[in-house]
Order: C-alpha cells, then structure tokens, then sequence
C-alpha cells in the first residue's frame, strides 16, 4: 500500500492583489494560517504578455493592466513570506522577469498558457532552481517537449501539474487519473492545479491519485480581481481540505485486522454466542 502523505501546498495570489502591498503581506498571512507550503504570485506585463493586435482591439485585455504586480513589491514579499516559513515563488510571463526573480524565488511557475514557450522553459531551467509546469491544455507530445528542453537544461527538480484550464473547471472536465498518467510517462514529481473550489476533487487528487503538490488560487474575502470567474478558494474553505490531509498518514494504518486499542473496552459488551444478549456471561455480574 502507497503511504498517503500531506501534500505541499501552493497559494495562487494571481491578481486578487490589487496592486496593494498591505494586501500582498495579508495574502502572504492568510497562506501561512491555513496551513500553506509556499505562495506565489505572478509578473508580468500586459504589453508583453499580449499581441499588440489583440490590444488595439480589446480594451478589456488593456484594463488587465491594473492587474501587474508592481516588481518592486518582489523583494520585500519574498522575506516576508520566508519570516512566515513559506517559500516563495512567482511565475515569470516574460524573459527578463527569469533574471529579476532569480534571488528571490525557491522556485519557478510556468503557467499553463505558456507551455509551448520553450525559451521561457529554458531560460527558468538553465537557473537550476526548481522548476512547476502546469499542464492545462496541453497534449502529452507538447507536454514531452517541454519536459524534454527543462531536462536538457540543467533542471533537476521538476513538477508537472495536471490541470484544466477553464474557469471554473467543470467537474466533468477533471479527469484527475491524468495525474497517474504524468507520473508513469515523465517519473517525476506530479501535482493538481485547481480551478473547481470544490474539496471533493481535491480529496480525490491527493488520495486515490497520490498528488504531491496542489496548487489553488487564493482570495481573502472575495474583493479580487478574479474572484467574480469563480475559481478562487476563500481562507476558510481551504483551511478545511489542508487540516484534513494532515491525518492521512494515521487513516490507512498497517492493515493488521485486529482489534484497536479504542475498542477493546467494549470487547466483552458484545453479544454472548450462547444466548446472543449483551454483554458476554463472563461479566454480567
């Protein structure tokens, strides 16, 4: 039997920042208090984060850019978050970002979207930081190219997670046994990245598909800019999931059948096999 273990928790801040440090230190304690791993956050910058085209067409994906974390607030966020015992991470949305973040992040985050950007994979394995790849969208083959250039430059600590990249997944859309299927193809440390704020399917990742990482998005009282798409966990509901998984390791026990301390003051209650009334002859009187 596979020994369940807690899993490391990851708090997605995403854009429910708002651009306010006070918020961004807040965020950095409410991950500490539900009993989080590590948190993180995003940069990047609109004009290169988007098609110029798709700019000078969209002004909803120009108000995005109220969404960019500033990157002076990097510094100060990443030692706090190692005052409060967390690592810190950021995923980078353009290659300069790699170099800024390098002296403070204990690891990278490549998101979903950017799967298919092999610089940007390079360029955050040639660091030899550790390296989390989310795989929403992807086929096995765009999948096996990213692994391969990661593996080819110097990352020797990679994750991939398994993830639907609609907001909010459906839960028919889940297909959680691909986290098995990452595992067996890549023998690398595999995870979930959750979009459907539903404990269940977080209960399922971790126990029946063994997920060593799950990463969530976080908001605080739901005033974020994401919270409204309806993917974003509030502190309550996911301090729920993670203090349960701290007792996987006392559920499965060492599967002797045999009676546990916790009944054996009842042993002699059960039913007589000669009269079959309670409790055994031996104590009636």
């Amino acid at each position: 039997m596979t020994e369940l273990k807690k899993p490391f928790f990851i708090s997605e801040v995403s854009s429910n920042h708002n651009c306010d440090l006070d918020r961004c230190i807040e965020f950095i304690d409410i991950s500490s208090e539900v009993g989080c791993d590590a948190v993180k956050f995003q940069l990047f910058r609109i004009d290169d984060l988007f098609a110029p085209e798709i700019l000078a067409k969209s002004e909803e994906h120009r108000k995005r850019k109220e969404w960019e974390l500033p990157p002076e607030y990097i510094p100060q966020l990443s030692k706090y978050a190692h005052k409060k015992n967390l690592q810190f991470s950021c995923t980078p949305f353009y290659l300069d970002a790699v170099d800024y973040l390098k002296p403070f992040v204990d690891f990278y985050k490549i998101a979903s979207y950017e799967l298919l950007w092999l610089d940007l994979v390079k360029k955050c394995s040639n660091t030899g930081l550790p390296l989390v790849i989310s795989t929403g969208m992807s086929t096995l083959d765009e999948i096996d190219n990213a692994v391969a250039i990661a593996r080819e430059s110097d990352c020797r600590d990679l994750t991939l997670l398994h993830c639907n990249s609609g907001y909010p997944t459906p839960i028919s859309d889940c297909n959680l046994s691909a986290i098995k299927t990452l595992r067996d193809k890549f023998n690398c440390k595999v995870g979930w990245s959750d979009h459907t704020v539903n404990p269940v399917v977080l209960s399922q990742a971790i126990c029946m598909w063994k997920a060593e990482y799950v990463e969530f998005h976080l908001d605080i009282e739901g005033n974020g800019e994401e919270y409204k798409t309806g993917h974003c966990w509030l502190p309550d509901e996911i301090k729920k999931v993670i203090s349960a998984t701290k007792i996987l390791p006392d559920i499965n026990g060492n599967g002797i059948k045999k009676p546990s301390s916790s009944e054996l003051i009842d042993r002699d209650w059960r039913a007589d096999p000669d009269d079959g009334l309670r409790p055994l002859k031996l104590i009636r009187n």
